[in-house]
């Protein structure tokens, strides 16, 4: 929740949600699905420095999917499980392959 208030902080994003996706080094890596508000979109590099100097390093997303909408229940809620088992795709955005290291 506290990494999900601090991304909705940045002015294009609309909403997001924040979950764990299995690592190549064992442990779990931070991934965030978000959605950015119409008409706006959100770099993942600018998004990425905009968040480090706001939280913990060890809580900066490594991965940022770009999606145009979060999967809900009827009532609203967001279905992270959904997200979850979609995990790494093919269009996620990842900053350690982009070569982005935030000052800690």
């Amino acid at each position: 929740m506290e990494v999900e208030d601090v991304i909705r902080q940045h002015p294009a994003v609309q909403e997001c949600a924040v979950f764990p996706v299995p690592s190549e080094h064992g442990e779990e890596e931070v991934m965030a699905a978000i959605v950015a508000k119409p008409d706006m979109t959100v770099d993942p590099v600018e998004l990425t420095f905009f968040l480090a100097p706001r939280m913990a390093h060890f809580m900066l997303p490594r991965y940022l999917d770009l999606i145009a909408d979060l999967p809900k229940t009827p009532t609203g809620k967001i279905q992270k499980y959904e997200l979850r088992q979609r995990g790494v795709t093919a269009t996620t955005w990842d900053r350690e392959v982009a070569g982005i290291r935030p000052a800690r």
